[in-house]
Formats: structure tokens, C-alpha cells, sequence
């Protein structure tokens, strides 16, 4: 027995891999003759294949294509239909992003990758979770997870703020499942992504001075605290000034020198004129063997080895704080440029964000400009 499918002109035929005698076949109303069991059992079959392929019809109408009788075959067959999951959506984006996006920026998603793979194993048992499986639920259970992750040792817990960074990671792989047709609902659409901005931490007017007028006997100390000041005059985040070449630094507008980069972590362009620090701290390493051998401006220098002495600057110099690369951006952001009326428009520019709700995170408005600025209103209301 066939089943005939027609769409307009278009017929195609699909074998059912049933049977049955000719004579025992009734032509007009295309069932089986007879009150034989058998002869039931064949035509409850054949209604149910009717209704199916009516089913198959109409979502394919909601998908708004051109239908073929193909298309309802194989949907009727479900010969394209592959068992799709978590991890195999994480591959596909791995390998389909791998040229574009930078290699931290990569690991970033393959840390969030691991994770949802303890998740599984630790709540399902399994490897894997098919796409399908992936429900509210599912992502609650998830962040709850996260939130409860106990980390190796001497390893900071995942914190709020991490939490949320690896759901909207998974947000965006579930975006893309439905872009390839994976699945057909997002059940992020119910779930909010509950993000709390923590209070960045900078270096105020009189810590960096601190850092900067300190003499350290170790050579080691003294270049940490030069790159470290470097950073907090230009906005640039340890990679990008770490990596820095001659053919970086260009002649601006104001007959001044500029950096010229694109920052390694979004690739965004950035060009910021240069203050009389980091020109001083450039022309101190302008001939250093280690920097002209790498052909870069700075020898080069881990971050984690960098992070490493900043804990001993810090203690050297009185400095309370969980000293790191990349409180050197907030300083810029807060200390050297807000505080100092750089409007937030060129600070955005200058670090390379592309929305100046990035900048207004990194740069609070510290008390010190309050109490500036409502000085200056005193004066004027009398």
C-alpha cells in the first residue's frame, strides 16, 4: 500500500509497508472491506496517516514556504529530523565563530560549555540534554547551580555577575538554534536575566599618586608600577598595551602623539591622544632590550605575573585594594578623565566601548566631583 500525496500538480508516493488482498480493497472509499480485525486495525492506520499528513501540511503553511509534495514527506517521514542538544549547538558555534572571534573570547564560551556539561551530569545523569529538554525550568536550575558552584581552591566563587554572563552566553546559543530551526521556541522568552551591576573598584587622586612617586628596589616592581600607570593615563587594557608596537603610535590632529589600536577583545578601533606620563614612561623603555627584541614598546609580561606583583606594589604602598591590570581602565575611566569634566561621550570613545552605557558601569562619579560641582553652584546661586 502507497500513500499519494499531491500538492497542486505535484504527487509523490510514500510505501506504508502494509498490505492487503486487492479484492478485500474498497476502491471509492479507499479503506479495507470487511469487519475482520485485521481489516480495523489497517484502517484505523490509514486515518491516522491522513490526519498526519494533514498535520504535516499545515506546519509547513505556518513556516510560510512554498510547499512541495517532498516537503510533506519528509517532514511525514521526519527523515530530516536530528536529535539536536546542548553540546552539539555549543560545536556548531565553536567552529562556525572560531575565525572571528579572538581566542579569549572563545574560551569564554567553552568555560560556559563546561559548566552546562557538570550541570547536566550532576542533575540528569547524562552527557548530553537534547535542545527540546531545555525549558524554564531547566534554566532556572541552571543559575541556581551556578550560583552554588563551589570553585577549586584559592578560585573566587561565580558570583552573580558571572552567573548572568554564562546564561546570556547560553541566550545567545538558543537564539541561534532557532535561527538554524533547531527548536522553535526560545524559553528564554519568559526568563529574566537579573543583572546587577557591581561598583567597580579604582584607584582615587591620592592612591595613584602614592603608586606613582613610589621608588621600588626591585626592577621587577618598578616596570609593573610603570605599565600599571601606563594603563591608568590611557584607558588601554593590559592586552592591548602589552602588545603595543611602534606602528601603533601616530601623529594626531593636534600635532600631538596618539595611539592608534583596535582593542584584541572586540576588535573596536581606538585612538587616544597621549598625556605627558605615558610619553615619559614610553621614552624609559624606548630602548630596552627586552621590548626591541619582541619588537613591542613593553617587554612582554604575563597578566597573571603582573596581577601577581601588584599585590606586592599595593601592600609596599599602603594601598587597601585588590590591585589587578585592569583597575588601571577604571582609574582612567573615574580618576583621570570623569573627575577631571572629560565628557563621557570622548571617555566611551577613548576606551573603545560601543555604548556609553558600558562606560557609565566603569566610571562612577567619585564624591570628590560632587562636592566640586556643587561648590561651583553655591557660588553661583549665592
Amino acid at each position: 500500500m502507497y500513500a499519494r500525496i499531491t500538492v497542486n500538480t505535484d504527487r509523490i508516493l510514500i510505501g506504508l509497508k502494509q498490505w492487503i488482498d486487492p479484492k478485500s480493497w474498497d476502491m471509492r472509499k479507499g479503506a479495507g472491506k470487511g469487519a475482520k480485525d485485521e481489516t480495523k486495525s489497517l484502517n484505523n492506520y490509514l486515518s491516522e496517516v491522513r490526519t498526519e499528513l494533514g498535520e504535516c501540511y499545515r506546519e509547513l503553511q505556518l513556516k510560510k514556504k512554498i510547499i512541495t509534495a517532498e516537503d510533506v514527506k519528509i517532514t511525514f517521514l521526519r527523515v530530516e529530523e536530528i536529535e539536536h542538544t546542548l553540546q552539539s549547538l555549543f560545536k556548531f558555534h565553536n567552529e562556525r565563530e572560531k575565525h572571528k572571534l579572538n581566542e579569549n573570547t572563545l574560551s569564554h564560551y567553552l568555560t560556559t560549555q563546561r559548566y552546562l556539561s557538570e550541570f547536566i551530569t550532576a542533575r540528569y545523569r547524562k552527557k548530553d540534554l537534547s535542545l527540546k529538554d531545555v525549558n524554564f525550568k531547566f534554566l532556572s536550575d541552571f543559575e541556581n547551580f551556578l550560583r552554588d558552584y563551589q570553585p577549586e581552591k584559592n578560585k573566587k566563587p561565580i558570583g552573580n555577575t558571572g552567573a548572568m554572563t554564562h546564561l546570556i552566553r547560553l541566550k545567545k546559543m538558543l537564539n541561534l538554534a532557532i535561527s538554524l530551526d533547531w527548536i522553535g521556541k526560545n524559553p528564554f522568552f519568559s526568563y529574566r536575566i537579573k543583572i546587577r551591576h557591581e561598583v567597580r573598584q579604582y584607584l582615587n587622586k591620592t592612591e595613584l599618586s602614592a603608586l606613582e612617586t613610589k621608588v621600588f628596589a626591585l626592577p621587577r616592581l618598578d616596570y609593573v608600577r610603570d605599565l600599571f600607570v601606563f594603563c591608568c593615563y590611557t584607558g588601554l587594557a593590559y592586552t592591548d598595551a602589552i602588545n603595543l608596537k611602534a606602528g601603533n603610535l601616530v601623529v594626531g590632529v593636534d600635532e600631538g602623539l596618539w595611539i592608534k589600536t583596535k582593542r584584541k577583545k572586540t576588535l573596536v578601533p581606538v585612538t587616544t591622544p597621549l598625556l605627558p606620563k605615558p610619553i615619559a614612561i614610553l621614552k624609559k623603555y624606548e630602548n630596552d632590550y627586552r621590548a626591541l627584541s619582541n619588537g613591542t614598546l613593553f617587554p612582554l609580561l604575563s597578566n597573571q605575573k603582573m596581577n601577581s606583583y601588584l599585590k606586592e606594589i599595593a601592600d609596599l604602598c599602603l594601598i587597601d585594594k585588590n590591585l589587578t591590570s585592569h583597575i588601571a581602565r577604571h582609574t582612567f575611566a573615574t580618576t583621570v578623565t570623569l573627575s577631571n569634566n572629560v565628557p563621557i561621550e570622548t571617555v566611551s570613545k577613548m576606551l573603545g566601548h560601543t555604548k556609553i552605557g558600558t562606560t557609565q558601569i566603569y566610571a562612577k562619579v567619585i564624591e570628590q566631583k560632587v562636592s566640586d560641582d556643587m561648590a561651583i553652584l553655591r557660588i553661583k546661586l549665592g
